[in-house]
């Protein structure tokens, strides 16, 4: 199954994208996709509900913005250098362990909503990723039994300011956590949907120049590994989201010398069975 949510920003209504493309209305659903949702089996009653009802539920017009196809999480947890290919880019080893790091959860918009340029910034970068969506309470999860705790996956852009991130001392999470800087979506697929998340084709272009082009085999640590390793240090929540590292090919590593987003620059990104997305670039507000 597909979760969508649609509509103007801040008053988005779920949905469900059908396996034809078309969308409907899951407002008689009674519930929106939050934490409580995926905490409460909401996913099984979605689906009864859509067995009963989504022959004669509205469909969403074609034009309908897309917002994130879930309510914002209580927390984005990233993982950092977690590609084989782009460690290599990066002249840096891979890592021994995850590298994590957080995202503002503020950042979160929708798949094809404008990218705004936080002010003094001067090196937005891009990073496709596969986010894992989390479905129940995670604490001190072993690896063996990590897939149980996912609800489903979807496609991120991990937008980062270079300048902020890497040029001002500290934490990463002051260059990942602009307001914009989290589109999600199309849709929210659930775990059957995508039986293998670590055979996925990934690619990212920039003004319809290819910039990413690999796959999640190239993950350094798979994804019940990162829900294992995160849970040791911190309690997962129903809704909340790991995305799991880009592949090579960001503006940072681009030979011989990086390049970044401008206003005007459009950017399309898609995996395989998550969809594609697409974001414009604008000056900060």
């Amino acid at each position: 199954m597909k979760l969508i949510r649609f509509g103007p920003s801040g008053a988005e209504r779920p949905g469900i994208q059908m396996d034809d493309g078309t969308c409907v209305d899951a407002g008689g659903f009674g519930r929106d996709y939050d934490e409580a949702f995926f905490s409460d089996r909401g996913i099984d009653q979605l689906r009864d509900w859509a067995a009963r009802h989504a022959d004669a539920a509205p469909r969403v017009p074609t034009d309908a913005r897309r917002g994130p196809p879930f309510r914002r999480p209580s927390k984005i947890v990233c993982i950092g250098l977690n590609f084989r290919d782009h460690a290599a880019e990066s002249g840096m080893a891979p890592p021994e362990e995850p590298v994590i790091f957080l995202k503002s959860t503020t950042a979160l918009t929708g798949p094809d909503d404008p990218i705004v340029m936080p002010r003094q910034a001067s090196k937005v970068d891009w990073e496709v990723e596969l986010a894992v969506v989390v479905g129940a309470e995670a604490r001190y999860v072993t690896k063996e039994c990590a897939d149980e705790f996912v609800a489903g996956y979807v496609l991120h852009n991990d937008y980062s300011e270079r300048s902020f991130q890497l040029e001002r001392g500290g934490q990463w999470v002051r260059g990942k956590s602009a307001d914009t800087f989290a589109p999600m979506g199309p849709f929210l697929a659930t775990r059957d949907e995508i039986p293998d998340p670590h055979r996925l084709g990934m690619w990212l272009t920039v003004n319809g120049e290819v910039r990413q082009k690999s796959t999640t085999a190239q993950m350094i640590f798979d994804v019940p590994t990162l829900i294992s390793y995160v849970s040791q240090f911190m309690t997962l929540l129903p809704g909340d989201v790991i995305s799991t590292g880009t592949p090579a090919g960001v503006g940072l590593g681009m030979r011989p010398s990086p390049v970044y987003l401008k206003p005007g620059d459009c950017v399309e990104l898609g995996i395989d069975g998550l969809g594609r997305a697409r974001q414009n670039v604008v000056e900060s507000r």
